[in-house]
């Protein structure tokens, strides 16, 4: 499954795999979310890729997927994964992803990424 191997690549700091399952249009969007307020947030793909790159190998993350939630029509799809984020085994926030996708030459793409972001 392509979230599948986003996350996978994700985790291993591989951006040449990461770009292999996303759009070369690839879009991010994020909402951080305060008791206070929430913000929205623009991401282009070519940093994203170099963040994910470039996160020190001393730093251990991982992103607990709690669940999926896919809803396909035709060359479109929709995954929901609400998620918990951990650096160093500790919680540092939590929220929902809403990956969209195209199916493109029997390949599914990520073409858009929005997030939530509460800690």
């Amino acid at each position: 499954m392509t979230i599948g191997k986003f996350f996978n690549a994700f985790h291993q700091r591989d951006s040449i795999a990461l770009k292999k399952v996303c759009s070369e249009n690839l879009v991010l969007h994020s909402i951080s979310e305060s008791e206070k307020e929430s913000n929205f947030s623009i991401q282009k793909a070519s940093d994203f890729y170099k963040s994910i790159a470039t996160i020190p190998l001393s730093m251990k993350f991982e992103e607990k997927i709690l669940s999926f939630k896919v809803q396909i029509d035709g060359a479109m799809a929709h995954v929901w994964t609400p998620y918990e984020f951990y650096v160093n085994d500790k919680l540092s926030h939590s929220g929902v992803n809403s990956f969209q996708l195209y199916k493109e030459n029997e390949v599914w793409k990520v073409v858009y990424i929005l997030d939530t972001r509460r800690k």
